[in-house]
């Protein structure tokens, strides 16, 4: 999965937010399982949001704190995804590492 000195970015944070990277040639190793699993459900987490959004903003009388909440959940909801595909595009060598 990686080449000398690459390291795979992760799908979660560590200690105050800072980036979480894998060094493991394994592709079947328990911790790339792991973050594929992550991963997984963070891009279906996303796909759910984005169908609550749409049924949220069409609803003209939608509650001003359920719009407040949607947009906290849909704020950590894109820093998954953007984290999932700098990981992805740094695997196919398209991009540095975006910084969290």
């Amino acid at each position: 999965m990686t080449t000398q000195n690459e390291l795979r970015l992760l799908p979660w944070s560590g200690p105050e937010g800072k980036p979480c990277y894998l060094s493991t040639d394994e592709r079947g190793g328990y911790m790339s399982r792991l973050a594929n699993n992550i991963e997984a459900d963070q891009l279906e987490t996303a796909a759910s949001m984005l169908d609550h959004a749409s049924d949220l903003f069409e609803d003209q009388d939608a509650d001003p704190e359920d719009l407040r909440r949607l947009t906290g959940e849909l704020t950590g909801t894109l820093r998954d995804v953007l984290r999932v595909a700098t990981s992805r595009g740094h695997l196919l060598g398209m991009s540095e590492p975006h910084r969290f």
